[in-house]
């Protein structure tokens, strides 16, 4: 499946180098960079940004975990067919050409690092539970950016590192989480819940809003799929990993964010700056507890930020090696490829945006995270029209008739799942982030002038020689009248008679 303005295949597919063989990721590793993607400090700070709209919030967390669901299975599918590091990026100029493919990276890579700057501020939260306990903003700032900063200089030693801290991080992160969403749920209590929608408005506009901001809490389930050239036997461990990450994070978060919302009384729950640290000392009466789940945040968020600076710089890379993203990113060092240069000015952008926040938002953490949800729900839906692109143009032959009519739902579910988080992201949040996305337009400009010029010449060429013309004709001769047939008789008897 081409299109029109293809130039060739991409380098990413031509050869992913050796990350994709035995030194990358296994299946477990695979499976927690998708979990500790998922699951970093934003489902820690989650309950208290939900509060607002009251319990009719968790019925948007179940409308957005089945469109979770439909989007992992579609990117499930997407990289059992085009192989190699990009994810949405490499879906999207498969299916529709470099531009929507450029726009798809550049729309992803905002989201890679504003959401850095939202799990930054969230974790900030949970190590003020220890330090810093007045909140005082530069002292904020500071621990925000130590929190992005220590994940980036893992990044830097090699990918070994990375897949070994991803895993101890997500299972320490996992323990606390599991209580609340299995034990937790003994101490709910139906007062501390309040009235089901608190918002004010109605119940539609209430459930688009919340699921908006839930979405966020999914945002990494596609992880995999762009660090694929780092997974061994990405076709097989690639859907596995995203499916199985995203089935364990969605069991664990519908059930842990009814057991905040059924511990914590809902006045005390929206001003909350760590709902599960105030949830755990609501059942064990203490503080010990609390400060147990503070601890296992603030290696949920280390390891979430380890996941996500990954993905910050492959997907850049994946597109620099095509054209589309500026040359400097597909520099790497060490033997394991790490993908310096995209690292580093990720963490750069994403420390400016929390410093930014800090000093002009007032509602740091929900702000960032509105932009961060529609940055990333664009190229959500343009690898779910990707995939339904390639069903109506070649499923029908491919594939056998139960499972064509599966991918179609599947693939019709994400997509307009994705229109509904768009939708529900609000004014403000659409006008600012299309905004943003369009300017990369005038980077895709720049960054076709070679190819351009080069087409160009190819279509011009060599310029011809001059055609050499005859001698002009004197004057009498250009000025002479056509002489008849009969003249030229008369005039040669004539001759004749003469001689």
């Amino acid at each position: 499946m081409s299109a029109p303005d293809r130039e060739g295949p991409p380098q990413h597919l031509a050869s992913d180098g050796p990350r994709g063989r035995g030194g990358g990721f296994g299946l477990p590793a695979a499976t927690a960079l998708v979990v500790g993607s998922i699951i970093g400090t934003g489902v820690f700070a989650l309950p208290s940004a939900l509060a607002p709209y009251g319990p009719i919030a968790l019925v948007a967390f179940v409308m957005v975990t089945i469109g979770a669901l439909a989007l992992a299975a579609v990117f499930g599918r997407l990289s059992e067919r085009v192989p190699g590091s990009g994810g949405p990026y490499v879906y999207a100029r498969e299916a529709f050409g470099e531009f929507a493919g450029f726009l798809t990276a550049w729309s992803y890579w905002i989201t890679a690092w504003a959401g850095n700057a939202a799990i930054a501020v969230a974790w900030v939260g949970y190590v003020e539970v220890f330090v810093n306990k007045g909140h005082h903003t530069w002292g904020s700032i500071a621990i925000a950016l130590t929190g992005l900063w220590v994940p980036a200089i893992v990044n830097l030693t090699g990918v070994r590192n990375i897949g070994a801290f991803q895993v101890v991080t997500t299972v320490l992160k996992f323990l606390p989480l599991a209580f609340m969403a299995t034990a937790g749920l003994l101490f709910v209590k139906s007062g501390n819940f309040g009235a089901f929608n608190a918002s004010g408005g109605s119940a539609l506009g209430a459930v688009s809003a919340a699921g908006a901001i839930a979405l966020f809490s999914y945002i990494g389930l596609e992880t995999a799929s762009v660090a694929a050239g780092r997974v061994r036997e990405p076709k097989r461990n690639v859907p596995r990993a995203t499916v199985y990450g995203t089935l364990a994070c969605a069991a664990i978060y519908l059930l842990g964010t009814l057991s905040v919302f059924g511990t914590v009384p809902h006045a005390q729950l929206g001003s909350s700056t760590a709902p599960f640290t105030d949830a755990m000392n609501a059942i064990a009466g203490g503080h010990w507890a609390g400060n147990l789940v503070a601890a296992a945040a603030i290696v949920s968020g280390l390891g979430a930020l380890n996941g996500w600076t990954l993905i910050c710089a492959e997907m850049p890379m994946a597109a620099a090696r095509d054209g589309l993203f500026p040359a400097a990113f597909t520099g790497t060092r060490g033997r394991s490829e790490v993908p310096a240069f995209g690292i580093l000015s990720a963490t750069v952008l994403a420390s400016v945006l929390t410093v930014v926040s800090y000093t002009s938002f007032t509602k740091v953490f929900t702000e960032i995270v509105l932009l961060s949800v529609l940055t990333a729900v664009i190229p959500y839906l343009v690898s779910a029209a990707a995939q339904l692109y390639w069903l109506v143009v070649r499923g029908r032959q491919e594939l056998e008739r139960p499972r064509f009519a599966r991918d179609v739902t599947v693939a019709l579910l994400a997509l307009a799942f994705s229109y509904w988080s768009i939708q529900g992201s609000g004014y403000q949040t659409v006008y600012y982030g299309l905004f943003t996305i369009l300017l990369g337009i005038p980077v895709y400009i720049w960054l076709k002038r070679p190819a351009a010029a080069a087409r160009t010449a190819a279509t011009t060429g060599p310029a011809e020689p001059a055609v050499p013309t005859a001698a002009p004709l004197p004057k009498a001769a250009r000025t002479a009248r056509p002489v008849s047939l009969p003249t030229i008789l008369r005039r040669a008897l004539t001759a004749r008679h003469q001689h």
